[in-house]
């Protein structure tokens, strides 16, 4: 039997994509691309995505709900709210939101943890400075305790005052899966 302990809050906000980036992906994506919406089934067609990360509310999409797989770009988002230049490191990729307005409520406000923390993921926990340029990063394999190994990894990141904020991504594909930015 598993004994499971109370835990505090993590110690670091994750963000999902802002209401307003999600009202525009929600008619363009950020390769400038139409959305083409579809509802997630549980036999994969028209594409196989029951359970995977939704980046708008960070929870898990669950069948019938209408989603689109769209290209996003989050340092270029950040960099237009702050006035940064990242140059060459902007890059998008695809995510999960979901297709119509009204239909995203955001983040669970009692969710626990860090979002899409299964033990034994792989992740990579990219740190990006001020002016959006890339100083540095490194792989990161969930453990059993996913709250505490993201706790310690985000520490190590923010213990460089350089960072600004961290991009927390799936090793397999690149797949954005949170921000953090300096608390």
């Amino acid at each position: 039997m598993i004994k499971h302990t109370p835990r505090s809050a993590p110690r670091y906000h994750p963000l999902p994509i802002a209401p307003a980036a999600l009202k525009e992906l929600q008619v363009a994506d950020d390769a400038g691309r139409p959305v083409v919406p579809f509802t997630a089934h549980e036999d994969g067609v028209p594409l196989a995505c029951v359970g995977s990360p939704l980046r708008c509310c960070l929870r898990s999409i669950e069948a019938g709900e209408r989603v689109a797989l769209v290209s996003y770009a989050p340092l270029r988002r950040w960099a237009a709210g702050t006035g940064a230049d990242p140059g060459a490191y902007d890059e998008q990729g695809p995510v999960f939101v979901h297709a119509e307005a009204g239909a995203c409520t955001g983040p669970d406000a009692a969710a626990e943890g860090y979002p899409f923390a299964r033990p034994g993921a792989l992740r990579t926990v990219r740190r990006y400075n001020a002016e959006g340029q890339i100083v540095g990063g490194r792989y990161f394999e969930i453990p059993q305790d996913a709250q505490r190994g993201f706790d310690d990894v985000l520490d190590e990141a923010f213990a460089d005052p350089e960072v600004a904020l961290v991009h927390v991504r799936a090793l397999e594909y690149g797949c954005f899966q949170f921000e953090v930015r300096r608390p």
